[in-house]
């Protein structure tokens, strides 16, 4: 009896579930796939024009020096060093004991007449101990006759772009032409000066001369590695490839030379967003301003060297330009010194495409799409978009790092992680919601970063439990997981070799072991 009464039920629940796959899952699937191949188009699109913008400097040679004039100060008897003009180097720091002489080192021996040039520190560190030895550095270099200025602010109202805003306000500043700009733990060489000025000094519309930074830590793990190939596709193709197509790009925010007449015009620093430097770049190219990339001129910086750092960062990096794309939206509309092409290159190349649809089709295709389509083998992915394009991507991508292209698979895996909070972060942005205006600092090693003292099982000691594990990613390794095993045992196709690597990265991230550790301080 009971057996006639389950029976009637569970063909319910089946006709039920059927009904529901029918009706609602497969069209519902089918939009989300040509959604998701509408924005492989545009990425693949933008891909190939910076690659065949970069290429096409390389093929004629078209580098900054031969587009721009930038001849060497001419020396002057009469003149002496007023043939110079007045520079000044900012170095804004919070609380970066393990970096701060570094950076204030490299700017004291700077080529440039001592007379012309004023060096300022902007600590807004909290700590007591590192306020200090920040000052006592400060203090060294001004008895061995550098101009150097340390100032200090009472609280951290706008984080770096507060500091920088204060900083331009200062009585001194008002004789200074142009502005130098280094994060802490970025060293520039002495002659950096030397060869960045003269491009400001021969072309009165250019705003920028942005230099490449150059990874001091880059081999100290797999991670640092991978993130070198980002970065240098970042600088090699897309800076150039901006830089070249329109004179236009993101500043980088540090290790770039500042026109301050130009600053000055787009409105100054502004604390809006986490992307500051991208706010001040956007808005001084709608005033009409130019850039250059001079990819020859390389500082030395650090990489993050611990996961949670590196998320923090790319955080910043994904939800910073998201909440600016909202904020600038009008006013990139409305600018009238601005052509219409370049505005359709801010909005669609800069912003759309690179900072929004990349990190979306990164996570939601590759790493949640296709996996679900196991499940339903209606849905048909077109080869094209499975293998071709996103294959062209890659190799595209591989270009600027090719001493690391045996490593391309592990960069892949590796970035289809990241693109879980990228996408976590631009949504954040759009929304302006949680942590949309949050800034943590990234934290960096210096000299630490090459200690050999520290052992495996001290570094494991050091962290507590909790820090050790990140839950979305073990949540992402456990469901690919599934879609793997699945795909396997049920699938006459071999997408579950894709699916379980991707699985074993977010496992493996997951469970914290990707990176080095930072050594807490004595």
């Amino acid at each position: 009896m009971k057996d006639v009464v389950i029976l009637p039920a569970m063909k319910s629940v089946m006709a039920a579930l059927l009904w529901l796959k029918e009706v609602i899952i497969l069209p519902l699937m089918k939009v989300i796939l040509a959604v998701c191949l509408v924005m492989l188009v545009f990425v693949f699109i933008e891909k190939v024009l910076m690659g065949f913008t970069s290429l096409y400097v390389k093929i004629f040679c078209r580098k900054p020096e031969k587009i721009y004039k930038c001849s060497p100060i001419e020396e002057d008897e009469e003149l002496g060093s007023l043939a110079y003009p007045m520079v000044l180097v900012q170095i804004p720091m919070y609380n970066e004991k393990e970096v701060y002489q570094l950076s204030i080192r490299a700017a004291c021996n700077i080529t440039w007449p001592a007379d012309r040039l004023i060096i300022q520190v902007l600590d807004d560190s909290t700590d007591l101990i590192i306020k200090e030895l920040v000052y006592e550095e400060c203090n060294r270099w001004l008895k061995k006759g550098k101009n150097i200025k340390y100032e200090r602010r009472d609280n951290r109202k706008g984080y770096k772009a507060g500091a920088l805003k204060i900083g331009m306000k200062h009585d001194y500043v008002q004789i200074c032409e142009y502005v130098a700009m280094f994060d802490a733990d970025f060293q520039p060489e002495p002659d950096f000066l030397i060869r960045t000025i003269p491009f400001l000094i021969h072309n009165p519309n250019l705003a920028l001369v942005q230099a490449r930074w150059k990874f001091v830590n880059a081999d100290e793990c797999m991670m640092t590695r991978l993130q070198e190939m980002s970065m240098d596709y970042h600088f090699k193709v897309e800076q150039e490839s901006g830089s070249t197509s329109c004179g236009f790009f993101g500043f980088n925010g540090t290790a770039g030379v500042w026109r301050i007449q130009a600053i000055n015009d787009a409105g100054g620093w502004e604390d809006r967003s986490t992307v500051e430097d991208m706010d001040l770049a956007v808005r001084a190219t709608l005033r009409g301003w130019k850039f250059v990339y001079v990819g020859s001129i390389k500082v030395k910086s650090e990489l993050p060297s611990t996961f949670k750092a590196y998320r923090y960062q790319q955080h910043r990096w994904s939800c910073g330009p998201a909440v600016l794309f909202k904020k600038l939206f009008w006013e990139i509309l409305l600018a009238k010194k601005a052509s219409f092409l370049k505005k359709f290159y801010i909005f669609y190349s800069f912003f759309f495409a690179r900072r929004i649809v990349t990190h979306f089709v990164t996570f939601f295709f590759f790493c949640v799409l296709i996996p679900l389509t196991i499940f339903l083998p209606e849905i048909k992915i077109p080869k094209w978009a499975l293998v071709h394009v996103p294959t062209a991507i890659t190799l595209l991508n591989a270009v600027g790092t090719p001493s690391s292209i045996h490593l391309i698979v592990f960069w892949i895996l590796f970035e289809n992680v990241m693109s879980l909070h990228r996408s976590k972060a631009v949504i954040i942005g759009l929304c302006e919601t949680g942590r949309a205006t949050e800034w943590i600092v990234t934290k960096k090693l210096g000299d630490k970063s090459k200690a050999k003292t520290i052992t495996a099982s001290s570094k494991q000691s050091r962290v507590k439990l909790w820090d050790r594990f990140y839950p979305l990613e073990l949540l992402m390794g456990v469901f690919l997981l599934l879609c793997g095993c699945y795909d396997f045992k049920f699938g006459n196709d071999y997408f579950f070799i894709f699916i379980l690597l991707q699985s074993i990265t977010f496992l493996v991230v997951g469970f914290g072991y990707v990176g080095i550790r930072a050594p807490r301080d004595d």
